[in-house]
């Protein structure tokens, strides 16, 4: 079994080689954002292209570097030199890059990744002028610093980059206590949505005694509008494994699991052969890096549900049953999967760790303000000129990220509401753009962090509408254990859909009030427990479209117009339903 020494020095003889300029290297983004524009068949025709040229060349495939407007995103270095980054490139523009530039050192107009405009749309060499983009200028990436510039899977890129370095520091220079205190120390609080002290939960594990303890990480994601979570599973496997790894350590557990939505073949693709090749090379399994520590880990999958996020209902999955939450206490750091102390985590959360430990807990409480300390991954969807995935220092203003990074929205129209935190979230007006990203400010505001997903829409959208949506989503996803939950968004989807086609009745708004109120208290999970949120700071913001409906009969956008009834999928449980057979 090798040493971290050793690991790192053929790490770093094989990253020297790479990019030493001997054969050209070109990576090409092929995480989710770059695989659905079309990255395949851009890797496809340079493959094809280097093949009937003759030309010796590195072709790897790298992860996101939260471009996702630009995707698919390739970028050229060779002789050493600075890479040159292409955007939106198609099969057809392979010919130009692999003929004028890589073969005669000529730069191809036109899909050069330029700066801003009216700065002479130059294009872009190395990292240094990358960073001039607004895109990237006012990101500071941890959990995601290696996507776009590391292949997902080549541990030894990974470890030449400061990969693994966290875990041997801790395994040789620290205890478990010590470990744990770094995390504490450090003000890292969950990423998963109820951004609870994450040293504070895993001292939780720590404090039983149990022979077989156990760390689940939830990638579950199914939030609409947000793909952070698998995007660092398609980007960097490692750095979740090596954070993975560590939170065994310093809980003193002994197995870890990697929960993920089944069918996103890439985030399992590419975490099983991260697995694999941290089992060869002595960093997962018996005696890790020659240490007293042994720690296995496995990926899980789940089924199509969204309730399976919720941290009861993960581990019944993991058990084979059906994904549905369980009443507290027990808690499951007392008891979890298949009875047996367990703690669950965010990927974000997880892949912290390796630079908290690495960086020291100082460095990243340096990072953010207030209580929320680090960064933010943010998914900018919807209504923007640059849609992306971006990770922000804690502090930002939302308007920050949505104008000066997401450059705004697009087509001279005007910023109306922001929705916020995933279906379960707010839905904020555009006065809301001055509020900072910190979980304290964002939720008195009436909002989350949640997921990281921010919906941008423009005036064109009517509130009642974009309610309906995240409704309808929250009734067709509820597992329909706890009653509460099942029949109130049964019920505040009935609501909704009267009110969109203009038949709404008198107190609806205050029956929808109730309804939310009962979910609130009688839910078992939080998708009951928030089910009302995006409701009630829609109304509370956007009371004007909804009166619009319920008394001038009118949408004052437009959109809902055309007739858009949302199905209900538990029809026996309406209101309606109820009614008629109670006439019977």
């Amino acid at each position: 079994m090798a040493s971290y020494e050793e690991l790192k020095k053929a790490a770093d003889k094989k990253w020297a080689e790479l990019t030493g300029g001997k054969k050209p290297w070109i990576r090409i983004g092929t995480a989710m954002c770059g695989h659905a524009a079309g990255a395949y068949d851009v890797l496809d025709a340079i493959k094809a292209k280097l093949k009937d040229k003759k030309i010796d060349a590195v072709v790897s495939e790298t992860g996101c570097l939260g471009l996702c407007y630009a995707e698919p995103l390739l970028d050229v270095s060779k002789d050493g030199g600075a890479r040159l980054f292409f955007g939106n490139v198609t099969p057809e523009d392979v010919d130009a890059i692999v003929d004028d530039y890589i073969a005669k050192n000529v730069v191809p107009k036109g899909k050069a990744l330029g700066y801003l405009a009216g700065e002479g749309q130059q294009p872009i060499k190395g990292m240094g002028d990358l960073a001039k983009l607004p895109g990237i200028a006012l990101q500071q990436r941890v959990a995601l610093r290696n996507g776009g510039n590391t292949d997902p899977g080549d541990i030894f890129q990974y470890i030449a980059n400061g990969g693994y370095s966290g875990l041997n520091k801790a395994l040789s220079t620290m205890d478990y206590n010590a470990a744990l205190d770094e995390i504490k120390n450090s003000g890292l609080r969950g990423r998963g949505g109820a951004a609870f002290p994450t040293g504070v939960k895993w001292s939780f594990l720590v404090n039983n005694t149990a022979p077989k303890k156990y760390i689940l990480c939830n990638c579950e994601e199914g939030d609409p509008g947000a793909v952070n979570d698998k995007t660092i599973l398609e980007s960097d496997p490692f750095t979740l494994i090596e954070g993975l790894t560590i939170a065994g350590y310093a809980t003193r557990s002994t197995n870890g699991f990697v929960f993920i939505r089944h069918g996103h073949n890439g985030p399992i693709d590419r975490t099983e052969e991260a697995i694999r090749q941290a089992y060869e090379h002595g960093l997962l399994g018996k005696n890790i890096l020659g240490s007293d520590f042994s720690y296995d880990i496995e990926v899980a999958l789940t089924g199509e549900s969204y309730v399976a996020g919720e941290e009861t209902a993960l581990m019944e999955a993991i058990e084979g049953h059906r994904s549905m939450p369980r009443a507290r206490p027990p808690f499951p750091a007392a008891f979890g999967v298949w009875g047996r102390p367990s703690n669950i985590n965010n990927v974000k959360t997880l892949s912290y760790a390796p630079e908290i430990i690495s960086k020291g807990a100082e460095w990243f409480n340096s990072i953010g303000v207030n209580k929320s300390k680090g960064t933010a991954i943010v998914c900018l969807n919807g209504h923007i000129t640059r849609p992306g995935l971006y990770e922000v220092p804690m502090g930002l203003t939302i308007g920050q990220v949505v104008n000066d990074i997401g450059g705004g929205v697009p087509g001279g129209k005007q910023l109306k509401m922001l929705q916020t935190g995933g279906p379960l979230g707010g839905v904020l007006p555009a006065s809301s753009l001055d509020i900072h990203i910190d979980f304290d400010e964002m939720s008195k505001a009436g909002a989350i962090l949640g997921s990281g997903g921010v919906i941008i829409g423009d005036d064109s959208v009517c509130a009642v509408d974009l309610t309906r949506n995240l409704v309808a989503f929250e009734q067709y996803e509820s597992c329909g254990k706890c009653f509460p939950c099942r029949l109130g968004t049964t019920n505040l989807l009935e609501i909704v859909n009267r009110i969109l086609e203009k038949k709404s009745r008198p107190g609806d708004l205050d029956l929808m009030r109730s309804v939310g109120k009962t979910m609130q208290a009688g839910s078992l999970c939080g998708h009951g427990q928030l089910g009302f949120n995006p409701i009630r700071s829609a109304i509370q913001h956007f009371e004007a479209d909804f009166e619009a409906h319920m008394t001038e009969n009118r949408c004052p956008t437009g959109s809902c117009d055309t007739p858009k009834y949302m199905p209900i999928t538990t029809r026996p449980f309406s209101m309606e339903a109820v009614a008629e057979r109670a006439g019977d």
